[in-house]
């Protein structure tokens, strides 16, 4: 509802107005009648108010007077209507001198002041589209620039835009934000978990308040991972206890907000933004990792991969005999060796800090043995893929079984590294973009398809085309929506649908990153 104050000495004119006509039914509220324009000075000092409408003529303060002052000293936004019972030409001069919206006679007759009040609110109807949409250009580039600071690909004037549109401190983290609970996520629709993640991200927008700019929506590396980005800034817990404390709260509050888990996982501390894109990384390493440590609701660097100075013991033999069968791809092998290695650090007693130990070792060898089949390999995304899939699987976490299942596929995934399977795969992935790009394509059914270890189509696939395969159908996809735009008459919302997104706030925020613009601006420009 537009909220209206009316302004006449005249209480009787006053009253008229109010039963003149159905103010609800038009979309207005009355909030104040003012006898005169020092009055509603006083009331606009602490109100906000859509439209006045002011008698011209009126003791202590004319309505030519209120709307001269409104207007100098910048006190509202308000549009600005004068009634008035003169039809000297001269007092509409002014009027409209002082950017007042319109001009009423009285007797004011019901149907010019409905005219008016239309006019009124279209006006503020197209007004806040264009703040809404100038809004979301703005936040879009933000986002780009922080996206690139993230990744650490910045120049000196993505760090000078953060640091003049947004408020930063020394003590900086990436914290990544994820929707748990995977057995339950499973069974949703790709659209149905946008959905919870547009809710997560508004969350966070809320719980952050001024700091909103501080989050980012979708910002994995995996096109499963349904995640919200955070640039965690020291003080942002100064009145909270502390660090630990405030992301407790954090998390809880968006639980509660969404009523489904979620858990944290918070990359290495920097000093400053210039450094963040360390602490980026550091989160996909400890996430990558996250399927060999017990479950937590916060994952923090620090403690995950700190190790005990007293009396560290590696099973060096049985990791090595294990890393053997895994190059060698040798199933039963594995199986053997897995055994033996959980049979020996059972014996010598080994738990919590002493195994995640003997499982980084493990991990980082594997890091290595890819590396050398192929320098370019992305091993982070690697790790993520096949410790997500052997989960997938029904194992339990960091258990024995858990353990075989991760062996065997990062195994087939090295196999298929020497091999060198890529060709022609990546020209059928190209032409499954162009004839089914608007239905639900991800890597993973693709890879299932033509007998392709996910894991490894991803890192062919970053590597000829310099990003993800969910980047790819995204451009693709607005692309074709751009030649929808130019081409047809189709509306905004019927084109995200048929390009494939079902969302049309995801999808227009989509366009204005590729493009610069909202799509209704993009075919206006065009057509020109």
């Amino acid at each position: 509802m537009l909220k209206v104050m009316l302004v006449d000495d005249e209480p009787f004119i006053a009253q008229g107005l109010l039963v003149l006509i159905d103010w609800a039914k038009e979309g207005y509220e009355i909030v104040r009648i003012a006898s005169n324009g020092r009055e509603a000075l006083d009331y606009l000092a602490d109100h906000a108010v859509d439209l006045i409408l002011a008698d011209i003529q009126m003791p202590v303060m004319t309505g030519l007077e209120l709307l001269e002052t409104v207007k100098r000293e910048h006190i509202s936004d308000a549009y600005f209507v004068i009634l008035s019972g003169y039809g000297d030409f001269s007092y509409a001069q002014q009027a409209i001198r002082h950017e007042c919206t319109d001009y009423i006679l009285k007797p004011v007759e019901r149907e010019e002041l409905l005219g008016v009040l239309r006019k009124v609110a279209k006006l503020s109807a197209d007004t806040k589209m264009d703040e809404e949409n100038q809004k979301k250009m703005e936040r879009a580039y933000l986002e780009k620039n922080l996206l690139t600071v993230l990744l650490g690909r910045y120049d000196e004037s993505n760090l000078e835009y953060l640091k003049n549109h947004m408020r930063l401190s020394e003590g900086v983290r990436y914290v990544d934000i994820e929707l748990c609970n995977p057995q339950e996520m499973q069974e949703q629709e790709d659209v149905e978990l946008r959905q919870l993640q547009k809710r997560l991200y508004q969350a966070c927008v809320a719980y952050l308040k001024e700091d909103e700019a501080h989050c980012i929506l979708d910002v994995s590396r995996d096109e499963k991972i349904f995640d919200v980005g955070l640039l965690y800034c020291d003080y942002m817990a100064a009145k909270e206890g502390g660090e630990d404390l405030y992301l407790k709260a954090f998390r809880k509050n968006l639980e509660v907000a969404l009523e489904h888990p979620v858990r944290m996982f918070v990359g290495k501390k920097v000093n400053d933004i210039s450094a963040v894109a360390k602490s980026y990384s550091s989160v996909w390493a400890l996430n990558s990792f996250e399927a060999f440590r017990a479950q937590k609701e916060i994952y923090y660097y620090e403690e995950e991969v700190q190790i005990n100075s007293g009396g560290i013991v590696i099973c060096k033999q049985r990791l090595d005999a294990l890393i053997g069968a895994i190059e060698q791809n040798n199933k039963l092998l594995i199986r053997e060796s897995v055994g033996q290695l959980y049979e020996e650090m059972g014996q010598m007693g080994m738990t919590g800090d002493t195994v995640k130990l003997n499982i980084n070792y493990l991990l980082f060898q594997l890091i290595h043995l890819a590396t050398e089949q192929d320098d370019g390999a992305d091993q982070e995304e690697v790790l993520r893929y096949i410790s997500e899939s052997s989960f997938e699987e029904g194992t339990i976490r960091g258990s024995h079984a858990h353990l075989v299942r991760f062996a065997c596929d990062y195994a087939e995934y090295l196999a298929q590294l020497r091999k060198n399977v890529s060709r022609g795969v990546l020209a059928e992935i190209e032409r499954e973009v162009r004839e089914n790009y608007a239905e639900n394509l991800t890597l993973r059914e693709l890879s299932q398809k033509y007998y392709v270890n996910s894991a490894y189509l991803g890192q062919i696939f970053r590597k000829k085309y310099g990003q993800s395969f969910k980047d790819y159908l995204n451009n693709y996809r607005i692309e074709q929506a751009a030649q929808k735009l130019i081409r047809t008459d189709d509306k905004v919302y019927q084109i995200a649908q048929d390009v494939g997104y079902k969302n049309l706030d995801y999808f227009i925020n989509r366009f204005i990153v590729a493009k610069g613009c909202t799509p209704s601006k993009f075919r206006k420009e065009s057509r020109k």
